[in-house]
């Protein structure tokens, strides 16, 4: 028996509410599918499946908010038969988290009073942020109804989501400050070979297919970190542990307020057409609240770019239990020195803020100077 969890969802999103099952007792799952989506505090989230296997139970109810880590479902093994396995009762949707391995195989929330309620009435509270054990029944026996759900929806205040996202990130910005020991540099880098190549190369380019300078930066930070891995992974367990790949999160600025890092995934390898789409499908889903689980936690690096507010440059706080965070500011014509020539070009102000119990200065400068080489030469991009 496999019990799948409920992946880390950010440092900032520790918890979420099941809106949805994505799948039924005996089907199959395979690697990467969704099975689920869950409500956090920025967005509904697709929770994707890294294990393989036969559904055999659902352990959450529609409309239980769990913490990261609580078993979902279990997957029957190989050769398991469903009649060999004993059941584990659904979780009702006020659970009360046990503390981790103390009883392994046994239900990880506690069981409480179950609300009379229909699928459909469940379902609809869950999409509506309601807490289906306080809800009143107008149905035989005091059954809930959809109309109940919907009477307690009209009647209740609106949930500020926006609040809700301010406290996910004050929390996880405040752990951040607090536990990780950040250093700060920063190098003004000349980008005018960047921004002539990229304006030939979208001379004849639609404007949907056109290159922004945003994606040339992201490839120059995933093409240094395979020159300085140390900067591209996690601080766990009082030790570095690398990431798995050079997956970057891009912090994304949302329209009701409030921030996200998704990850863009394998931005070493891929061309910056690519990139450019994959970049433009994250925003787009970031903001009207559709993402994966795996972009939410896969990240090894953040990097955040508020040029299109105007700063020259930012120095970022970390996202725990990243290492590094990575900022540019506006790309602007400055006065530069060339060849002992003053003249004007386009700069733009790198920054890295970095986990100073996973590197030191020396090598953060080495860092930034990859980053500034490789700006140099856009073709190798």
């Amino acid at each position: 028996m496999i019990e799948f969890k409920l992946p880390s969802l950010g440092s900032d999103m520790d918890e979420g509410t099941l809106l949805e099952w994505k799948v039924q007792p005996g089907e199959r799952v395979t690697r990467g599918q969704v099975i689920a989506v869950v409500d956090t505090a920025k967005a509904a989230v697709d929770v994707e499946c890294w294990q393989e296997g036969e559904v055999f139970e659902l352990l959450i109810e529609l409309g239980t908010k769990i913490p990261v880590g609580t078993p979902m479902v279990s997957l029957l093994e190989p050769g398991e038969r469903p009649e060999n396995v004993q059941h584990t009762a659904p979780s009702p949707a006020q659970p009360v988290p046990q503390a981790p391995d103390v009883m392994k195989g046994a239900p990880v929330l506690a069981a409480a009073t179950r609300p009379r309620i229909s699928p459909a009435a469940r379902k609809r509270a869950a999409e509506l942020g309601l807490d289906a054990g306080t809800l009143s029944g107008s149905g035989p026996h005091g059954v809930v109804s959809l109309e109940d759900v919907e009477a307690a929806a009209a009647a209740a205040p609106p949930v500020d989501r926006y609040a809700l996202m301010r406290q996910a990130i004050a929390a996880a910005m405040s752990r951040s400050k607090r536990e990780i020991p950040h250093y700060y540099l920063g190098e003004t880098i000349a980008v005018g070979k960047l921004m002539a190549w990229l304006q030939a190369h979208n001379a004849e380019l639609p404007p949907e297919q056109r290159l922004l300078p945003a994606v040339a930066l992201l490839k120059a930070v995933a093409l240094a970190l395979r020159e300085y891995p140390q900067f591209n992974g996690f601080w766990q367990g009082g030790t570095l542990h690398p990431a798995p790949g050079i997956h970057l999160g891009v912090a994304i600025s949302l329209r009701q307020g409030g921030l996200i890092a998704p990850a863009l995934h394998d931005v070493d390898d891929k061309p910056l057409p690519r990139l450019m789409s994959e970049f433009s499908d994250l925003v787009q889903r970031a903001r009207s609240g559709s993402l994966r689980s795996s972009e939410l936690s896969d990240a090894g690096l953040t990097v955040t770019q508020l040029g299109e507010q105007g700063v020259d440059s930012v120095f970022g706080v970390i996202y725990p239990p990243q290492v590094a965070l990575v900022g540019f500011g506006a790309i602007a014509e400055r006065p530069w020195v060339e060849d002992g020539q003053l003249c004007v070009r386009p700069v733009v102000v790198a920054s890295l803020a970095a986990d100073h119990r996973a590197s030191d200065g020396h090598q953060g400068a080495r860092f930034l100077a990859a980053i500034r080489r490789l700006l140099q030469e856009p073709e190798s991009l």
